[in-house]
């Protein structure tokens, strides 16, 4: 339809298509008004603009995204049957990194952890890959997640984020350490999210053809180098814009820079599991290179941005529910809640037909017995008759070739959390005695500023738990929090413990 200046432009219309004559004047009674409900182009347009948000993420919600391949490399088929991941596949992506506890309009260059989460359009089905830039994380027990991330979230009477009840429930779960260090140390305010590592974290399954299970962690090393702010840094940068990781992602993307990580895997046999000093499946815990060194496998390649932000990375959604013939899961008890927490939460956020959006939706067929709900605009199944299970008209049918082969589980089904190597100091140790005196100079900057004004109770507790790791950590925390005080003469009582003061 050509407008009527005579020119190609299209003509607008409204969502069901009628031409639109005036989109520069409402309708009404008279010159002066009033409007006049019969303007249903003014209602929808107003309708369309009250529903042009959905909810936020409640974690992750700050994010930025593109799309890209993975192409492997390397063979790991002795491992695993998943057509992903054998030699020479070339897959589709779509990765979005993060931070976790910012609201979706906060500063990209604050000092937190970094979501990397990544979707595998694979010929088996998606596979979605939901890590973040550490190799652990700050709990090990689903239990005490939403506690945690009410740390990370604003006071509810102050409404203001809470040092003290961060360092509050950190001095009380000493699991936390070893994300804690990374956090505070350098890495902790990476400069852009080209700069850095990611991780799937958790421990997962690979499984081969026959059906043995080998255990895995999965990486992604930056081929950029890590580059990261100081905390005076990034509050220039803060100062300056507040989306200096998207500008810096979008813009390397646009101009051909294409960022690439060298993807890698750490393996274990299933067997193996029983004879480490430390628990495999514990999320504050990491596999030592030396005992199981890490293999080069495929370069993961981000090329191409999205078209549409909404549509593509605020509207994407991932799970590990989301997973392939060759990988699998494991007892990892943060994993097990997270397959169920995941989709739960997209499913409330974006609705129950969410992974049949196209930045969703799987490259391979889909076959399913869900029915209707809002936003249902998938087609029947070619026989609308088998729309349950089992029936008699052709409808799909389940297939014992994908069915995994059994978990080994003794007697004691909680034996990996009791070992004597368990412990929440020896790992953090190691990693502090590998910072030299610079690094570990801006780790205790960075913990004294962190801390704010909290309670001297809880800085001690914290400081005690440090000594724990190492005598010079407590040691230079304690001291950089004596030259913090002095700069900043003005720390009294922290203003969210007044007021549990004042209300008790």
């Amino acid at each position: 339809m050509t407008d009527q200046s005579g020119t190609d432009r299209p003509v607008l219309t409204t969502s069901g298509g009628n031409p639109i004559a005036d989109n520069q004047n409402s309708k009404s009674a008279g010159p002066r008004g009033p409007l006049l409900l019969e303007d249903y182009q003014l209602i929808e347009k107003l309708a369309h603009q009250n529903r042009e948000r959905i909810p936020e993420r409640v974690v992750h919600a700050k994010g930025w995204g593109a799309h890209g391949k993975l192409t492997i490399t390397g063979d790991i088929s002795r491992y695993t049957k998943a057509k992903v991941l054998q030699p020479g596949a070339e897959t589709d992506l779509i990765l979005r990194f993060s931070t976790v506890a910012g609201e979706a309009g906060a500063a990209d260059a604050e000092r937190d952890v970094r979501g990397f989460a990544i979707k595998f359009y694979t010929p088996e089905g998606n596979w979605d890959l939901v890590g973040n830039n550490t190799p652990v994380f700050f709990v090990r027990d689903p239990l005490k997640f939403p506690d945690f991330i009410h740390t990370q979230k604003r006071h509810p009477r102050t409404n203001l984020r809470s040092p003290t009840a961060m360092w509050d429930f950190w001095s009380l779960s000493p699991e936390s350490l070893h994300q804690v260090t990374i956090l505070m140390s350098d890495r902790g305010l990476p400069t852009d999210v080209r700069h850095i590592n990611g991780y799937g974290s958790h421990t997962f399954a690979l499984i081969n053809d026959a059906d043995e299970r080998f255990w895995v962690k999965f990486h992604f090393k930056t081929l950029q180098g890590h580059r990261h702010w100081s905390n005076e840094e990034a509050g220039a940068v803060v100062g300056r814009t507040r989306e200096s990781t998207q500008e810096d992602l979008f813009e390397a993307i646009e101009k051909g820079d294409f960022p690439l990580w060298k993807m890698q895997v750490q393996i274990m046999p299933e067997e193996d599991a029983d004879k480490t000093p430390y628990n495999p499946f514990d999320l504050t815990k990491v596999w030592p290179h030396g005992d199981y060194p890490p293999i080069d496998i495929g370069i993961l390649e981000l090329n191409r941005n999205a078209d549409n932000y909404f549509a593509e990375i605020e509207q994407l959604a991932m799970s590990p529910s989301n997973i392939v013939p060759g990988i699998g899961f494991s007892p990892d008890k943060m994993l097990q809640a997270r397959v169920f927490s995941y989709a739960d939460a997209h499913r409330h956020r974006i609705g129950t037909h969410y992974e049949a959006l196209p930045v969703n939706a799987p490259r391979s067929p889909v076959h399913t017995y869900h029915k209707d709900g809002a936003m249902r605009f998938t087609p029947n199944n070619p026989n609308p008759a088998a729309y349950y299970e089992p029936n008699s008209f052709s409808g799909p049918v389940e297939d014992k070739r994908f069915a995994e082969p059994p978990l080994k589980i003794s007697g004691d089904a909680d034996r990996h959390n009791h070992r004597e190597g368990n412990d929440d100091f020896g790992q953090p140790r190691a990693l502090f005695t590998l910072f030299d005196a610079g690094q570990k100079e801006r780790l205790f900057a960075n913990i004294a500023a962190a801390m704010g004004n909290i309670p001297d109770e809880i800085e001690e507790r914290q400081a005690r738990l440090f000594d724990q790791v190492h005598p010079d950590y407590g040691a230079g925390v304690r001291r950089a929090r004596v030259e913090y005080k002095g700069r900043n003469p003005s720390i009294s009582a922290p203003t969210d413990q007044l007021l549990s003061d004042a209300s008790a």
